[in-house]
């Protein structure tokens, strides 16, 4: 049976009201993402100015990720019950503010204090998710997740933005630059949009959020997009340095190198999202991850010399990949991450849109949490063993995890969906 003409003409007004709503929560999206990664892409500065150690740049590097993780899940739950416009503004402000004192700040520990604020971006991700999925039609929620999603682009472009900005004008041109175009947006939210209607059912919400919580099915999936997001964005703040160190190149040309890996992996969101409309999730899910997998396994391997004892010498031969091929391993492995990101996004929200906001907060929480944990462990296991490729061993030990277990769980799904249609 087909669509009613009252479902039509609701899902008219929905991509109406859509046209107007996407756009700028995209924006605020990018501009917000881009100030997680404002220290990473002025890594070597930073670790010029400060001295600091591989430790204390991931833990700076990581800060705005734990912060992120703390407010997303509050944002989610203010959204529900405020409205998501409301919670969106506040984070844009908080953010400006963030970008004022950034302006005065000299030392690591106030450089870390700043970057705590900065995880506000994760509270307008929680909210503008929400804001987005009231407007969309169930049909297509993939796409439109997708395009909101693939705001992540705006930590990329802070790989190009900042080492101009930093050239042409001075360190202080950079909050500046974000402060005004934080204000702006704010300002358009408020101009352009209308907040939805507010829920008012503390009780209620919150026991929907615990009860979709406490179903283990849910409790796994958003443990996988946190184990993908958080690779993609721990991957994303550590890149510039890696580059420029293994490629011995300067701090502006391994930022642009790294744009090649956070751009195509954040638009390719909106390609695992609309894949996973037409075709289904799972299969989207399992195939990306696949792909990353593989990019992973070849990244992983260091540098090394095979030493070959021939008859009258030794043969020393050189395995490294060159900048090329490893380029090409990056974007690739970034498009795979991005896709797979897309498919389990889709797959969460889908299931619970009435408290969408509830549930992209804690979405978030998961993937900024490994975002946290794993440039600290980059750092740390860097600086143990001496390795730069740790940074690739890592992610796919996990990535390889969630592989497995979410292969299982969709299997089990597909057995239990033909089992009912069985009965």
């Amino acid at each position: 049976m087909g669509p009613s003409k009252v479902d039509e003409e609701n899902e008219a007004d929905s991509l109406t009201s859509l046209a107007v709503v996407l756009p700028l929560a995209l924006v605020g999206f990018v501009v917000a993402s881009g100030c997680w990664t404002i220290f990473a892409a002025a890594g070597i500065h930073l670790r010029s100015a400060l001295g600091l150690d591989s430790l204390q740049l991931g833990l700076l590097l990581a800060m705005p990720m734990a912060s992120g993780a703390l407010f997303a899940v509050p944002a989610g739950i203010a959204a529900q019950r405020s409205g998501a416009r409301r919670v969106m503004i506040a984070c844009l402000l908080g953010l400006a503010v963030s970008m004022v004192f950034l302006l005065v700040v000299k030392t690591w520990v106030g450089y870390l204090l700043v970057a705590v604020g900065l995880g506000l971006g994760g509270g307008f991700y929680s909210a503008g998710l929400g804001f987005v999925t009231s407007h969309t039609p169930a049909r297509r929620a993939g796409l439109a997740l997708g395009l909101f999603g693939a705001g992540v682009t705006g930590a990329g472009f802070n790989y190009y933005l900042v080492p101009v900005i930093l050239q042409a004008f001075s360190w202080e041109g950079v909050p500046i630059a974000y402060l005004i175009v934080l204000l702006l947006v704010a300002a358009l939210l408020v101009l352009l949009t209308d907040e939805p209607e507010a829920r008012s059912d503390r009780e209620t919400a919150a026991r929907q959020l615990v009860g979709r919580l406490a179903n283990p099915s849910s409790l796994r999936l958003c443990l996988y997009f946190g184990v993908v997001a958080g690779s993609f964005f721990s991957l994303a703040l550590w890149l510039p340095d890696f580059m420029a160190f293994r490629f011995l190149l300067t701090m502006e040309t391994g930022a642009r190198l790294a744009i090649w890996f956070v751009v195509p992996g954040a638009l390719a969101q909106i390609v695992g999202g609309a894949l996973s409309d037409r075709f289904g999730a799972g299969p989207v899910i399992l195939r990306s991850l696949a792909v990353a997998l593989l990019a992973l396994f070849v990244l992983s391997y260091p540098p090394m010399t095979l030493a070959i004892y021939g008859v009258d010498s030794i043969i020393a031969l050189e395995l490294a990949l060159p900048l090329f091929l490893e380029g090409l391993l990056i974007v690739l492995l970034g498009l795979a991450l991005g896709c797979s990101m897309g498919g389990l996004q889709r797959l969460v929200i889908a299931r619970s849109p009435d408290v969408a906001a509830l549930f992209a907060g804690v979405l978030l929480s998961t993937a900024c949490l490994v975002a946290f944990l794993l440039p600290v462990l980059f750092g740390a296991v860097i600086d143990w063993v001496g390795v730069g490729t740790a940074m690739f061993m890592i992610p796919f030990v996990l990535v390889g995890a969630s592989l497995v277990m979410f292969a299982r769980d969709n299997r089990r799904a597909e057995r239990q969906a033909l089992l009912h249609k069985g009965v």
